[in-house]
């Protein structure tokens, strides 16, 4: 089952692929998708939420709620 996050920061493709670059890193992640214009980040695998939320906290975005 995909964990879902809303993330606030993104505004262009290239914020979705510095995202989804780190948290592709994460052991246990099989796939993500960022959409920026959703402002949501999308996780198949493994991947302990806390984990998540550590990774997009540590990047130059932030989780929204």
């Amino acid at each position: 089952m995909p964990t879902t996050l809303s993330v606030r920061g993104m505004s262009c493709g290239g914020c979705e692929s510095n995202i989804e670059s780190t948290i592709a890193e994460l052991p246990g992640c099989e796939t993500v998708e960022a959409d920026h214009e959703a402002g949501t980040v999308t996780v198949e695998g493994s991947v302990p939420r806390a984990e998540l939320e550590a990774a997009i906290e540590s990047s130059p975005y932030e989780l929204d709620g």
